[in-house]
């Protein structure tokens, strides 16, 4: 059968079977394009869903988000755990436990999701999402965790391993967030601990270089003000990054917040978490696989102060017009010799 040429002027089998009605042929390992998921219980290959390392923030991504926290139903992400199809061991709280159970840890921007994957084991009864914007990341992202639980079908749904417990969702948390998660000081006392979020995780962001897309970034103080709304008192919220600027930008404007302090090098050390925001993730790997430098600071969510008088953030400053017109002249984010972790991952997953 000869091919059908698509509109961007390949041959496509898939096509030509569809034009002589009869069903596509599946892709193989060694295909360049996708015609749909891999086979059930197959991890993806990453060669399949590769996407720019860089997407807009502000951009309309046409995304769907509830108008508030309750309105979200976390069920379809964990039905072993929420909703009424739930089969893990329910809870003496007040309420059902395995309607009112939610998320507690957030990787925000979670890439190929390596710290999600890594953390599932360590906590096999923590809800954990993953938010990421770009659309064949987040398919893969979910191919991966779909696959996963198939090979581990055996398992308890709070059993180590069974990766029941982790989930992703296409999402632009700098817009949205509060959207999805409650504001942690307004939790009542009869909504259980595991109901509020506290951990929260900022991977190798985009470092956005130009002085004129500072605003950009994914900690700056109006964000961290919402990070602050929606993470309980107590919890943590975890930066790393190889880029040295971008890590002195993030550690100043969190030393400036009245709501976070910094973890004592003690308290890093005895994290469980700390290894695998370190050395799981994606971009983690290529760096070590670099020789790379890695920056990481660490923060704990604390309580309000009212007696504590506060003047504000000093306003962002997008740098002299000279600065940023050297900027369009050297090229955008995407010259990479400052971020190495921001470039297309190359690997395939195992």
């Amino acid at each position: 059968m000869e091919g059908v040429l698509d509109r961007n002027g390949a041959s496509s089998a898939a096509a030509a079977a569809a034009a002589a009605g009869t069903p596509a042929t599946p892709n193989t390992p060694g295909s360049t394009t996708t015609t749909g998921p891999p086979p059930e219980g197959k991890l993806p290959q990453k060669k399949y869903f590769r996407q720019r390392a860089h997407a807009n923030p502000f951009s309309d991504h046409q995304l769907e988000f509830p108008i508030q926290p309750d309105d979200y139903s976390w069920a379809p992400h964990f039905p072993a755990f929420v909703g009424p199809a739930a089969t893990t061991v329910r809870t003496a709280a007040a309420g059902d436990e395995a309607h009112s159970k939610r998320v507690e840890f957030a990787d925000i921007g979670c890439g190929y999701g390596g710290l999600i994957v890594s953390l599932s084991p360590i906590f096999p009864s923590v809800l954990m999402v993953g938010m990421e914007i770009r659309v064949k990341v987040e398919e893969y992202v979910k191919h991966r965790i779909d696959a996963l639980r198939i090979q581990n079908k055996d398992k308890a749904p709070d059993e180590a391993g069974s990766y029941q417990n982790i989930s992703v969702m296409r999402m632009n948390a700098m817009k949205f967030i509060p959207n999805f998660f409650r504001k942690a000081q307004a939790c009542h006392s009869k909504l259980a601990a595991s109901t509020q979020l506290s951990k929260l995780f900022f991977l190798f962001p985009d470092p956005h270089f130009k002085k004129k897309k500072h605003k950009a970034r994914i900690i700056t103080p109006t964000l961290l003000a919402e990070y602050a709304y929606v993470l309980r008192v107590g919890g943590i919220l975890y930066t790393v990054t190889d880029v040295e600027d971008l890590h002195k930008w993030m550690v100043k404007h969190l030393d400036d917040h009245p709501l976070f302090e910094r973890l004592t090098q003690a308290e890093l050390d005895a994290d469980p978490c700390v290894p695998c925001v370190m050395e799981s993730t994606e971009e983690g790997k290529k760096v070590a696989r670099n020789n790379g430098k890695k920056f990481l600071m660490c923060y704990r969510r604390i309580a309000d102060d009212p007696a504590q008088i506060w003047e504000g953030f000093k306003p962002l400053k997008s740098g002299d017009a000279d600065d940023d017109e050297k900027d369009d002249e050297n090229g955008d984010e995407g010259a990479a010799a400052d971020g190495g972790a921001q470039a297309m991952e190359t690997e395939e997953t195992a």
